[in-house]
């Protein structure tokens, strides 16, 4: 391995799909890891936009925080050319299904861990947002690739199919807010926040309903 560990950020745009409707959304693609090795985190929209940030490091997993079809867009192009795992809560097996059916992935369970840049990336199983939403822990960087259970301003919608609000909410609550405070959180979509700045407004987001 050479050079320190980063964490580098790739926007990519196009649409999202679900229940009948569709919108253009921007995403954020999420690299880990240091000059000779990385791991995706999303695979949205845009398979060259992605492989040209990863450059000639070797790709050790593509990651998917959940199933919706802009955050697994490229998923099995990535894998198949990169030649790298591509990994997704089963629980999220149905919405894969409707982007990539009949393509295979690695099941991705609670607690996992995952090696990379001499570090580890943990992931924590975080339903609400979808059943198979999972949010990824680096202890070392103080970091959480949220995905879209946790925005700044509040949680991911949970309006559409399979998402609930009461889930998502547990699941922050219980397990993203047991994190420290400084921890920075790495959306899936927009700007990112931290752990200390969002946790002091889950009773307002209780109140409002999402």
């Amino acid at each position: 391995m050479s050079g320190e560990l980063r964490i580098e950020r790739v926007g990519t745009s196009g649409v999202f799909a679900l229940d009948g409707g569709t919108w253009e959304v921007d995403n954020n693609v999420w690299l880990i890891g240091d000059d000779d090795e990385v791991v995706i985190v999303d695979a949205a929209h845009d398979e060259k936009t992605i492989t040209e940030a990863v450059g000639n490091r070797d790709v050790l997993a593509v990651v998917c925080t959940h199933g919706h079809n802009d955050h697994v867009t490229v998923a099995p192009q990535l894998g198949e050319n990169l030649h790298a795992p591509v990994l997704l809560h089963e629980g999220d097996r149905q919405l894969w299904e409707m982007t990539h059916p009949g393509v295979k992935f690695w099941p991705l369970v609670d607690a996992e861990r995952i090696a990379v840049a001499g570090t580890v990336l943990e992931a924590i199983h975080t339903p609400g947002h979808s059943p198979g939403s999972v949010c990824l822990h680096l202890p070392e960087a103080k970091a959480l690739f949220s995905g879209d259970t946790l925005f700044s301003g509040g949680p991911g919608a949970t309006g559409r199919s399979f998402s609930d609000f009461p889930t998502i909410i547990a699941s922050i609550r219980d397990r993203l807010f047991a994190l420290p405070g400084d921890t920075r959180v790495h959306t899936g979509h927009g700007d990112g926040t931290t752990i200390g700045t969002e946790a002091p407004h889950l009773e307002e987001w209780l109140a409002r309903g999402h």
